[in-house]
């Protein structure tokens, strides 16, 4: 975890040599919530989808996203800076869609964000009432809230190093579950069923994709932070490669694992008739009482870690969008000590602060409401990005492949476009299970997400016509 000291950043510019490849996996898994996403998203994708076949499901959304990875990679040794995914489109499509993109990718990690606040508070409320502290939801939202906004205003490396504990921390309690259950075996054995096709690819698979797919959010975030790193041409790819692994392999052991103690055969049904214990059901007969309340307990830290690298995550496109002259350049300042985005911070928890408590006044549920109506419109919003991100990496190198092989920049982004779309079509489908209902409000998600990125793109215009200048200098502000 030990990092170079930062540099001084008096061109306005974030800490450089800030993080390594340590702190940016760490970032990446945090934000993706290896216990959150195993003991939350798997048992509906047990329960719904194709069963036994749920960690061959993680495999293939893996491979999905290593091919992915390689045109992304690729593209990131030429281009780099806090833009991300806004960077990446505006090079490989144009300044519209990128500025489109952009706006998709707010959209998209605030609602994430709000999804997580919401559990935060409604996991914390129930982890306290016990001890005589009985406080709503939203109070220990808007508290996490203020912890994490003065965490991001730290330099990254301190939030690095939060997120390194809390990792570790709910990792270790599921690998000790893990081993626990192949040490003991199941009721059928030990077997591999669940990566045989027939498991896999059966009609429930796309249901199973839906919250798979959800699991792997936050992972493309390598790239976000490519200013800070150190040695930035080969740390991200590096941290991008291994951050994919990391999830799909622990993902794919957690869920076999699981299955192997309910049995191949009755795991769906055993799910079905309890999602919310599913897991802690199996640590108390395999570990003891004490794993589950140690799960529940790391369940909020969990979510912490999550919610704190998204917030990081967010600070970094409100500044670049501040630096880039589509927002107000004074969210392009960087703090003076810290070298962080530290008025991009001030906003982006001003905003979701006025979300939470809108969503307080008007007393929605924290899990049904906030947190599933959030969680399937972020699901939406990064498959749609992800989306016009292999677009622009297919449209980078068609001209000039810049020393790579045609694999990484024509037959990769092309596959992984092909996936990319064919999940987006199961999410959009399936948008019912994913929300955990269907009204007017979910029903619109797919529509609001075009229509962020049509605003987005109608805005760059805009500039093209009012301001040529500025229009003319988008993008280029992540070359210098």
């Amino acid at each position: 975890m030990s990092v170079a000291s930062s540099e001084p950043t008096p061109d306005g510019r974030l800490a450089r040599n800030s993080v390594g490849i340590a702190h940016i996996v760490f970032f990446v898994v945090a934000a993706a919530a290896p216990l959150t996403a195993v003991v939350g998203a798997t048992p509906p994708a047990f329960a719904f989808g194709n069963g036994a076949g749920v960690p061959g499901a993680f495999v293939l959304a893996g491979l999905l996203y290593l091919v992915f990875s390689m045109g992304f990679t690729a593209m990131s040794r030429h281009i780099g800076g806090a833009g991300a995914f806004y960077t990446y489109i505006t090079h490989g499509i144009g300044k519209p869609a990128g500025v489109g993109g952009a706006f998709m990718a707010l959209l998209t990690y605030s609602a994430v964000q709000i999804a997580v606040y919401g559990l935060l508070g409604l996991f914390t409320e129930g982890a306290v009432a016990g001890l005589g502290l009985d406080l709503p939801w939203w109070v220990w939202s808007l508290a996490f809230l203020v912890i994490v906004h003065f965490s991001g205003q730290r330099n990254i490396a301190f939030s690095g190093a939060i997120l390194g504990v809390c990792m570790l921390a709910e990792i270790i309690i599921l690998l000790l579950l893990d081993v626990g259950i192949v040490a003991q075996g199941g009721p059928e054995g030990l077997s591999f069923s669940s990566f045989a096709p027939a498991t896999v690819f059966t009609p429930a698979l796309g249901v199973t994709l839906v919250f798979v797919v959800g699991s792997f959010i936050g992972f493309e975030a390598t790239a976000i932070f490519g200013e800070e790193a150190e040695h930035p041409e080969k740390t991200i790819p590096r941290a991008t490669y291994i951050s994919v692994l990391l999830i799909a392999i622990f993902y794919a052991f957690s869920t076999w694992a699981i299955t192997q103690y309910y049995g191949p055969s009755n795991v769906q049904e055993a799910a079905a008739g309890a999602l919310d214990t599913f897991y802690f059901d199996a640590a108390a007969n395999v570990l003891g009482g004490w794993s589950a309340l140690t799960m529940n307990i790391l369940l909020i830290t969990s979510l912490f870690a999550c919610v704190l690298s998204f917030h990081n995550t967010l600070n970094r496109y409100f500044f670049a969008l501040g630096r880039e002259g589509l927002a107000h350049s004074v969210l392009g300042k960087v703090h003076h000590i810290h070298g962080s985005p530290y008025v991009a911070g001030i906003l982006q928890s001003a905003i979701a602060a006025i979300i939470l408590a809108a969503f307080a006044v008007t007393g929605q549920d924290p899990f049904a409401v906030v947190f599933s109506y959030m969680s399937a419109l972020a699901v939406l919003g990064i498959l749609g990005v992800q989306v016009l991100v292999s677009v622009a990496i297919i449209m980078f190198f068609r001209k000039n492949r810049l020393g790579h092989g045609l694999w990484r920049t024509a037959v990769a982004p092309v596959l992984a476009l092909v996936g990319l779309i064919g999940a987006l079509v199961l999410v959009t489908s399936n948008l019912e299970l994913l929300a955990g209902t269907s009204n007017i409000v979910v029903n619109s998600f797919p529509y609001l997400v075009v229509l962020t990125g049509i605003g987005g793109v109608l805005f760059a215009l805009g500039i093209r016509k009012s301001d040529p200048e500025r229009y003319e200098a988008l993008g280029k502000v992540f070359e210098e």
